[in-house]
């Protein structure tokens, strides 16, 4: 899953990213207003962590961006500042909730995986989709059963799929969400395709239908229909 940690504070950030890159997140910084608004402008995040006070803008400014541009990231505010009215305000531009600081690093890590599983998983830790069971905090999966062996990128590319049931998934979108801001730097989508191939392999293997179908000269589409 990848995490935009809009934060100017360098000792926190640097604990905030180590914490949740342990817990495998991909995570990607913005530490000015100017830095946050363009990548919120120009990628999608499963969540995003959100300091109101940067060099260069108020971080509510990039909530009103954030809605007037529809963007479906779920907002996470961090904050020192103690006003009530700035809660409310935060709350009524769409961020999903907001933790005060100083903050205990395990308690956002359970809030983002709250707020993620609310948005893209109906609000559950077990998906079931056909013969595929999946434990999104436990990074378990299975089929009819039988564990699979996933690597981690494997997996976030399986919680990709499922989130986005039924929708096309650009080669694109999913070489970013695997790699954050190392995406840019490929050539080509190689290592998408390899990892798709992998997975696909893996779930058939275990008896699981042909979930995962190529959507010619876009990405791929998770579908249990088909």
């Amino acid at each position: 899953m990848k995490l935009l940690l809009v934060e100017d504070e360098p000792d926190l950030l640097a604990s905030v990213v180590s914490y949740l890159q342990a817990q495998q997140y991909v995570c990607e910084v913005a530490t000015t207003y100017a830095q946050a608004q363009e990548k919120m402008l120009l990628y999608s995040y499963e969540c995003i962590v959100l300091d109101l006070t940067l060099p260069g803008g108020d971080g509510l400014d990039l909530l009103r961006e954030l809605q007037r541009q529809q963007r479906g990231a779920g907002v996470i505010i961090t904050s020192a500042r103690a006003g009530v009215d700035d809660r409310i305000t935060g709350l009524e531009l769409g961020a999903d909730d907001y933790l005060p600081k100083p903050f205990y690093l395990p308690e956002l890590s359970a809030r983002i995986a709250a707020l993620v599983r609310r948005r893209h998983y109906q609000g559950t830790n077990l998906l079931v989709v056909g013969a595929l069971s999946v434990d999104v905090p436990a990074r378990r999966a299975s089929v009819a059963g039988q564990a699979l062996t996933l690597t981690r990128t494997e997996f976030d590319l399986l919680l990709l799929l499922l989130a986005n049931q039924g929708r096309v998934i650009t080669k694109g979108a999913i070489a970013e969400h695997l790699s954050g801001d190392a995406a840019e730097q490929f050539d080509s989508f190689e290592h998408v395709y390899a990892h798709v191939k992998n997975l696909k392999r893996k779930l058939t293997e275990a008896g699981a239908a042909n979930y995962i179908r190529m959507v010619y000269g876009l990405g791929y589409r998770f579908n249990v229909s088909e």
